[in-house]
């Protein structure tokens, strides 16, 4: 009974790759939920096509008389013409869409900046004048590992952010590349040595939300995960005071 109620736990409140799944990840962002319905639209159109195309083969291996107009001739090579490229067309506006919504950083209300090293990330936040708050983040070797923590994804210092804030992610790398993704947030962008990008996300829940490294940095490029997790304004206020009263010590 301890096991399973900590299985429910696990599973609901936070956002993990679960054993056999083959969707996506539960979206806790606009645009990640832009991306999940854009993606049900494509396999809907995917399944249509197969079903007429393989309707099409069956009939023309099965049937010694066919109808020539169907499977042959100027008017079927017209029409497979056109209807492809208008369902690419219908395809490529919600597409672009989606891209400029993932590129676009709209009045961050929060910047964060993270650095990928060899093989953690830092992390700064210095929208708080003089007083930057700033920390390492390590992944818990198994060793450690608490009842209901996760195995290679579970890190020592949490990115904290506030629900229903914009928050701008700038991304650089102080060794070799590396990549940031969290795919509950619709992120993944490229650390880069000597350049600084930028992302962001608006998280619309709290929860706990997991990602990796995802570029191959090195022997250990698959033991420094990121872990956000997004908290109600008041705690993120009480997370900041608290941090800030360490830094001073």
């Amino acid at each position: 009974m301890k096991c399973y109620s900590a299985l429910c736990v696990l599973f609901m409140f936070k956002d993990v790759p679960e054993p056999w799944q083959l969707e996506f990840q539960d979206a806790a962002t606009p645009v990640m939920e832009e991306i999940i319905f854009f993606h049900d639209q494509i396999m809907f159109i995917i399944f249509i096509i197969l079903t007429i195309v393989l309707w099409l083969i069956v009939s023309a291996l099965t049937n010694r008389y066919y109808n020539k107009y169907l499977f042959e001739g100027t008017l079927i090579e017209i029409i497979w013409t056109l209807i492809p490229a208008g369902i690419l067309v219908f395809i490529a506006f919600p597409s672009l869409k989606l891209l400029y919504l993932m590129d676009e950083v709209i009045d961050p209300a929060l910047t964060i900046k993270a650095i990928g090293h060899q093989w953690y990330w830092s992390y700064e936040y210095s929208d708080y004048g003089p007083e930057t708050i700033e920390f390492d983040s390590y992944m818990i070797p198994t060793s450690d590992l608490k009842s209901g923590d996760l195995r290679l994804l579970e890190v020592d210092n949490r990115v904290i952010v506030p629900i229903q804030t914009q928050v701008r992610v700038l991304v650089t790398a102080a060794d070799v590349l590396h990549s940031f993704a969290i795919p509950s947030l619709s992120v993944k962008i490229d650390a880069v040595p000597g350049r600084l990008n930028q992302t962001s996300f608006f998280i619309k829940r709290p929860g706990v939300f997991y990602g990796q490294c995802s570029e191959i940095c090195g022997a250990n490029h698959s033991f420094m995960p990121i872990v956000i997790e997004a908290v109600s304004l008041d705690k993120y206020i009480n997370w900041v005071a608290a941090q800030s009263e360490e830094n001073k010590e």
